[in-house]
């Protein structure tokens, strides 16, 4: 029970510590890091795919000492960390910029609100005025065709 709830939670709550890191930290101090994904080098890896690292590490060592101490509930975090960042693989460099030639056919209005969104985000090339820094929260108005 405990392990579901930590799941749930962290992974519900990675929406807004993703969204905050891509603001504040991504589009911010570390920008150099994140440029490439804005100003695209042709490279099929970019410095940008570091930030993995951002939210893979605290889920491991959640998952390590979870299991190790028979702490539930910190397992469960871990556990939803890395759910999320499964998630963020397959919406955002699979769905979105299509890393990989899978869901090609896909049609949801969702995910056509989660491509405009991004889109959207993508228009300005540079770390000032970004718009959108969410990946699964997607405000109303993407929606709209």
């Amino acid at each position: 029970m405990i392990l579901g709830i930590g799941f749930v939670a962290a992974f519900l709550l990675m929406e807004g510590c993703a969204w905050l890191a891509h603001k504040y930290v991504m589009h911010g101090f570390l920008w150099s890091v994140h440029k490439d994904h804005h100003q695209p080098t042709g490279s099929v890896f970019q410095k940008n795919d570091l930030f993995f690292l951002i939210f893979a590490i605290p889920s491991l060592l959640s998952i390590m000492f979870g299991m190790m101490k028979g702490a539930h509930g910190l397992t469960g975090i871990g556990f939803g960390i890395a759910a999320y960042g499964i998630a963020y693989f397959l919406v955002h460099d699979i769905l979105i910029h299509r890393r990989f030639n899978w869901f090609d056919k896909i049609q949801n209005r969702y995910f056509k609100a989660v491509r405009r969104a991004h889109r959207v985000h993508h228009e300005k090339p540079f770390k000032e005025d970004g718009e959108s820094f969410g990946m699964l929260y997607i405000p109303r108005k993407f929606y709209k065709e």
